[in-house]
């Protein structure tokens, strides 16, 4: 079938407030949940410092899940307990959610042990995956932490906030969001990746639907906006039975075109420079020199503050 192409979020505010756009994990993973089938998601593990995909069937264990991560997650040995599940519940379903090439790897993996008709795979709009080696090594530099979010809305979802929370004390991961954002701490893979585009090996895939205050003003949230890129019949058929649960409008794929749905990640030409000094030089040096922010940039944004604060209401 050809993809059909949604704009959507939660209608439960607590929720929607909760995710990290509009809560269509949370959507999806609700229903399957309730259905007491099981979901293959990515979880934040605080002891070892990383992120790995657990098998959830509990809501405790789907709410560790929500929200962003920003960097790779460690697979484990989660296809094994997938298959195990599925074989001691005959009758039930499974839902997979991961990256685009882990998504295709999942598929893959289904189809070879014949159970392919009794999962549904839903893949994430991907900017590509930061080396789980680096992100562990900059973590230490923070110390434990209990709570970790790459995308607060406590600005709107436009202008997400990530940080790590010690108690009551939050540290603000500025310098590792800069660092995401110049590309170079990205897997080699990354910049080649083949899932970067409207056609997937998934049933559905979901995302930031970045660009709906220009093509879908009247519908634009402030709070979140996902975009829903169904591709099989499976997928409608789960569409279909979430839809109560959300604020929707139908859309098309060339509204929603964005930098990942059309090409790979560019590989920056700093990217070599980049590893050689943080080899040499350690996770410190690399975040100053490549994670600050200038103090020029720093001068401009505090006066922008002032100037925003003396406008009238």
């Amino acid at each position: 079938m050809d993809t059909v192409v949604y704009a959507a979020r939660l209608k439960d505010k607590e929720k929607l407030m909760k995710s990290s756009s509009g809560g269509m994990f949370r959507a999806i993973s609700d229903f399957f949940l309730k259905q007491e089938w099981a979901v293959v998601c990515s979880r934040y593990n605080y002891e070892l410092q990383k992120t790995e995909f657990s098998l959830v069937t509990t809501a405790d264990e789907q709410d560790k899940a929500i929200g962003s991560k920003y960097m790779q997650s460690d697979s484990g040995n989660v296809y094994i307990k997938a298959i195990e599940w599925l074989k001691n519940n005959p009758q039930k379903k499974l839902l997979f959610v991961g990256m685009g090439c882990q998504a295709a790897g999942f598929r893959k993996f289904s189809e070879l042990n014949n159970f392919r008709e009794r999962v549904i795979i839903v893949d994430i709009i991907c900017h590509g995956a930061v080396s789980p080696g680096f992100w562990k090594n900059y973590a230490d530099t923070l110390g434990k932490f209990d709570y970790l979010t790459f995308k607060d809305k406590r600005n709107g979802w436009i202008r997400p906030t990530a940080f790590v929370r010690k108690g009551e004390k939050e540290i603000f991961l500025n310098d590792y969001i800069k660092i995401f954002y110049n590309h170079s701490a990205l897997r080699p893979s990354c910049y080649q990746c083949p899932y970067a585009t409207v056609e997937r090996q998934s049933d559905i895939t979901i995302g930031d639907y970045w660009g709906i205050d220009k093509v879908m003003p009247d519908f634009y949230s402030f709070d979140g906006n996902s975009l829903v890129l169904i591709h099989t019949e499976a997928g409608v058929d789960v569409w279909n039975k979430i839809t109560a649960e959300l604020e929707w409008r139908e859309s098309n794929v060339e509204d929603c075109l964005q930098p990942n749905l059309i090409k790979p990640t560019e590989r920056p030409v700093t990217r070599e420079r980049f590893w050689n000094e943080y080899q040499q030089f350690g996770i410190k040096y690399i975040m100053k020199k490549y994670g600050s922010i200038p103090m020029k940039s720093r001068i401009k944004s505090k006066i922008k503050k002032v100037v925003k604060s003396l406008l009238p209401m």
